[in-house]
This record gives structure tokens, C-alpha cells and sequence, in this order.
């Protein structure tokens, strides 16, 4: 996997770590966006290798809607604690995952 020191990798599909990710940081997305999701289904991510790794992660909420998660996850010997660090609602399936 190679991409440019502080850019975003290729975006590929998820896998059961960015799952489990998703599933940590669900009770925090649903408090920043104002509602409960009744689907929580990590479908495709980014990292980004900082002092850490922040994951661009595109997350299925159900119907055709979408939302975008950027999580930060710090490094194992800090403790690998995540954090959710921003969302963006009223995503489709077709929009591609950017730094935010």
C-alpha cells in the first residue's frame, strides 16, 4: 500500500477492523448528526498515516443514504484509543470519500 506521506490512500472496501470501528464510534456519529441509524454498514474507507491513522470511512445508514466518517485512531503504544473527529450526512453511494 503506498501513497503520499500525510495524503489518503486508495479507497478499497471495508473490512472487519473498519466494522469494528464503526461500531465503537456509532453512539458519537448518531450524537453529532442528530438521529439514530437503524444501519451502521461500513462499506469502503481511506487511512490517512499521521501520529496515528485517521480513517475516511464511507458508512451505509440505510435506503440510498450514506454518511462519511473521519475517525482518528492513536497509535497502539498511546493507548490505540478512536475518536471520532468529524461527519458529513446526506451522502450517496456514488460520492467519493474526501479529507474532511
Amino acid at each position: 500500500m503506498s501513497h503520499l506521506c500525510g495524503g489518503t490512500g486508495e479507497e478499497q472496501g471495508a473490512t472487519d477492523e473498519v466494522q469494528k470501528i464503526c461500531n465503537e464510534v456509532k453512539p458519537h456519529a448518531e450524537e453529532k448528526a442528530g438521529r439514530t441509524f437503524d444501519v451502521f454498514t461500513a462499506k469502503s474507507y481511506k487511512t490517512q498515516v499521521v501520529s496515528g491513522t485517521n480513517y475516511f470511512i464511507k458508512v451505509h445508514v440505510g435506503g440510498n443514504n450514506f454518511v462519511h466518517l473521519r475517525v482518528y485512531k492513536m497509535l497502539q503504544c498511546a493507548g490505540g484509543k478512536l475518536e471520532l473527529h468529524g461527519i458529513q450526512t446526506s451522502k450517496a453511494h456514488h460520492d467519493p470519500i474526501e479529507y474532511f
